[in-house]
């Protein structure tokens, strides 16, 4: 043993070369007692002097630190965004506007984001003289985020058009680079572009005229946020059966709302939108969605601090998206305005919908860059048997995976972006207003699996700091899962799409093959495309086959079949925008590889499992489900 130390530490000359650098002699007692001071060391002791240092002796760290994964520029490093934006708003402004306000994401944002992360709101019930006042505390950076978002325009560009019909783009650019650095601000901005959308729909008049003007200020000063209080204890999407808040007529036209709402987000909001049944003077409301109207009410305090006609009964402890204050609500005589006509306010939330669900694909997108970003730059710092990741083959292969996902999900979103620009611009044709009623429970559903999925990918490029909370990166995929929950779930929302199909008559469906076929008439001619668009033009002969089949179907077979249906149109969609972004004079070889390498999935799934829509397996997925049956 003694041989075997010295030939290590100080015989073979094999401990100084380990070592790597020249240190003063560094003596170590490997045995218990202190020794007299002026003693000569023992030829144990001796052992262990040598001329280097040990790493780790007197608690030392050691050598070694990986390099964390670092955030740059996103705008600048967003190859498809810069050239998608060339390809359709190659505005100098523009650019301007999103490689400067990038710079600022990186450099300063982020680091607010992550503020709010670790400095969540918290809800102050009483005063310190036992006065209820319920105050949510949030974070200076929570305070600063709104202020960033009325100056930059996150709300306000869309409603200026300065764009024309390029302007919801413009916006969601913006937004889509904001996203994963906001600290979730952009929950409460996706509320108050509803809620502006609402209103212009309606009519911008007394007295909402004033709470317009604020929701689409640049003034910080002025900017006002709006909730969404539509969720009761019954239900979510469910809103027609689940509403049970009343609002009673006052009689200077006005109304005091009495409920429970059981999610509320961004409750810090200055004025909200909210579902309620009208009563009639015997206290009788009309069931069902007949009898559900919008309201408008202002968030306000008293003179002595107390909210009005308001008491916040806690705030919800939720698995991500803890940045922002989520909470239950005692509605107990709010004062509110009738926005819609009686029993009109399911209706009249449809334009909400419409901007929140694109908001929440838009977030959907960001994410997954964000982790593809983090990712890709993490390759080029982290060495693991002894190569850098970069390059290792297979996990190239992996983010190159996740990059045609992301861009996939990017164009998807805006190209439903794109749509809206045309039909608020007044310039959208009966194709496009078919298409953006289709595509947008689509691009919901789609992209928010599609986050969860390419985000817990992406946080296992990091290994296991990829799961340590205090690098930052599991609140990506903590904050991730609420995209395929908020604003309908991927069954509800692909029922609606069903729904969507029914009450236009299959218009919708008509137009969605037209758009498809002339996009990929267009790309005919480049023969790089070519196995693309075999692919999805074979799988487009598929979901047309599977849509006649289902016609001569009982009612239950195409309920069973949504989920794939919603699914294949979007691959099928996307592989086609894929395919068009890549045709265009200004393409990359990178647009064409993404585009081959989206069609080489199954791009239809609906025709590959017809067996699995026979209402009759309905029976048999529910005995498997609750199947109880033991041994003995």
């Amino acid at each position: 043993m003694s041989a075997a130390l010295r030939c290590l530490l100080g015989g073979c000359g094999s401990w100084r070369l380990f070592c790597g650098v020249t240190q003063h002699p560094l003596h170590i007692r490997c045995v218990g007692g202190a020794a007299e001071v002026g003693t000569r060391p023992s030829k144990e002791e001796q052992l262990w002097e040598t001329e280097g240092s040990l790493h780790f002796s007197a608690a030392r760290l050691g050598p070694f630190f990986q390099d964390r994964p670092v955030l740059k520029n996103p705008f600048l490093e967003d190859a498809l965004l810069r050239g998608y934006l060339r390809r359709h708003l190659p505005q100098e402004a523009v650019f301007s506007d999103l490689r400067a306000f990038g710079e600022r994401v990186a450099t300063e944002v982020d680091g607010w984001g992550r503020e709010c992360e670790v400095t969540p709101p918290r809800l102050e019930h009483f005063d310190p003289w036992g006065r209820r006042v319920d105050h949510i505390l949030t974070s200076p950076a929570w305070k600063r985020m709104k202020e960033l978002s009325a100056s930059e325009g996150m709300v306000a560009i869309a409603y200026e058009r300065s764009f024309g019909e390029w302007s919801r783009v413009y916006q969601m650019s913006k937004l889509y680079i904001f996203s994963p650095s906001s600290g979730l601000y952009t929950c409460p901005l996706a509320m108050t572009d509803g809620a502006a959308k609402v209103i212009q729909s309606i009519g911008v008049t007394w007295p909402v005229e004033e709470a317009y003007k604020r929701l689409t200020t640049r003034h910080p000063e002025r900017f006002w946020t709006s909730g969404q209080w539509m969720t009761e204890r019954q239900g979510g999407s469910d809103v027609a059966s689940g509403t049970e808040t009343v609002a009673v007529p006052q009689t200077d036209g006005w109304y005091k709302l009495h409920g429970f709402k059981w999610f509320t987000s961004a409750t810090d909001a200055d004025m909200t939108l909210t579902l309620a049944r009208v009563c009639d003077k015997a206290g009788a409301t009309t069931p069902g969605s007949r009898g559900l109207s919008l309201f408008y009410a202002e968030v306000s305090r008293d003179q002595d601090g107390r909210l009005r006609g308001i008491e916040v009964q806690r705030l919800k402890d939720k698995l991500g998206t803890r940045q922002m204050p989520t909470a239950e609500l005692l509605l107990d005589g709010m004062l509110a305005h009738k926005l819609s006509e009686d029993g009109r306010g399911v209706s009249s939330i449809a334009n909400m919908l419409t901007i929140t669900r694109i908001h929440n694909s838009i977030s959907a997108a960001a994410a997954m860059r964000r982790v593809v970003q983090l990712a890709r730059d993490y390759a080029t710092r982290r060495t693991a048997f002894a190569k850098l990741l970069k390059d290792h083959p297979l996990h190239m292969q992996t983010l190159a995976r996740m990059e045609v996902e992301t861009r996939g999900a990017f164009l998807l979103v805006m190209d439903v972006c794109r749509l809206l620009g045309r039909e608020e611009s007044g310039v959208a044709t009966q194709l496009d207003a078919h298409l953006l009623r289709l595509l947008t429970p689509v691009v919901k559903l789609y992209t928010g699996k599609q986050a969860v999925a390419v985000v817990s990918e992406g946080l296992e490029s990091f290994g296991g700091q990829g799961y340590i909370e205090d690098t930052g990166l599991p609140g990506l995929l903590r904050d991730a899962q609420v995209l395929s929950i908020w604003e309908g779930t991927t069954n509800v929302l692909s029922l609606d799409v069903l729904r969507c199909v029914t009450r236009s008559s299959g218009m919708v469906l008509h137009a969605y093959f037209t758009h498809v076929k002339s996009l990929l008439a267009g790309a005919s001619g480049v023969s790089s495309l070519s196995p693309a668009v075999g692919a999805v033009d074979c799988a487009l002969s598929k979901l047309e086959g599977f849509i006649r089949e289902a016609a001569s179907r009982p009612p239950g077979y195409l309920e069973l079949a949504a989920r794939d249906l919603a699914y294949s149109l979007a691959r099928i969609f996307t592989g086609t925008l894929l395919i068009d972004h890549a045709s265009w004079t200004g393409a990359s070889p990178s647009d064409t590889y993404a585009a081959l390498r989206w069609c080489e999935q199954d791009l239809c799934p609906v025709a590959s499992k017809q067996i699995n829509y026979d209402p009759n397996c309905a029976g048999l997925d529910a005995a498997l489900v609750f199947d109880q049956t033991t041994e003995g």
